[in-house]
């Protein structure tokens, strides 16, 4: 399936897989000019307020990874298909159950209960779910637990049986590069302190400099299906 969803109309790449292979090409461009193994960075596919027909084309194009922000979204749209799920919206205890089920990655674990409310649903459906914990590195973002907290809630969330693959965080909202950087580093120092394969830090508007402070994983939505509606 060739699909155009927000196209531009100055050259650049118009069909879903043309993106998708364009956003990888940009990745292991700035990986090289790291330092950096461009397969040492997991692209995922943020897919709010896309029709399941966009996703399912960015599936069968090698989109291997795709993120949601709702689970009341993400249920009908990802059923069926052969991709990782990633949760990225704030977790309400209340949703647990419905977020293990539909989601095998939940990125912004940011409190202790609902670290181990995922964990109990996932014990109670019998089916293996892996967190990442929310750092706030942004004055403008409202989730996420401090820096200076985090290994902390890490430790007593692995402690209590979650699997904590490592943390995710979003970058301020600023054109300032040197402010975006900052935060950046200070995710990564976060990172170096508990561990784990999964650095979660980039979007579409700054994944280069995330992939330079050390990103393992950027989750694009725009310059794969364009802007949303």
């Amino acid at each position: 399936m060739k699909l155009d969803i927000g196209a531009p109309s100055n050259g650049a790449p118009r069909s879903l897989g043309e993106r998708i292979d364009h956003v990888r090409a940009q990745i292991a461009e700035f990986a090289v000019a790291a330092g950096r193994d461009p397969a040492s960075i997991r692209l995922v596919g943020v897919t709010k307020k896309q029709p399941r027909e966009a996703v399912a084309a960015a599936v069968q194009a090698g989109l291997s990874d795709i993120a949601e922000n709702y689970v009341q979204e993400a249920a009908p749209k990802f059923a069926g298909l052969a991709a990782a799920k990633h949760f990225i919206g704030h977790v309400q205890t209340n949703k647990a159950k419905a977020i293990v089920e539909t989601f095998d990655v939940v990125q912004s674990v940011d409190r202790l209960e609902a670290g181990l409310a995922l964990h109990k649903a996932s014990q109670s459906l019998g089916k293996p779910i892996v967190a990442l914990v929310q750092v706030n590195i942004s004055a403008t973002e409202r989730f996420g637990v401090a820096p200076r907290d985090a290994p902390a809630l890490v430790q007593e969330l692995r402690a209590r049986g979650l699997v904590v693959d490592g943390i995710m965080a979003i970058g301020p909202n600023t054109s300032d590069t040197d402010e975006t950087a900052r935060a950046f580093t200070e995710a990564a120092r976060v990172f170096e302190r508990v561990g784990g394969t999964t650095l979660s830090i980039g979007m579409s508007g700054d994944f280069a400099q995330a992939i330079a402070c050390g990103s393992t994983m950027v989750r694009i939505g725009t310059a794969l299906f364009g802007a949303r509606a």
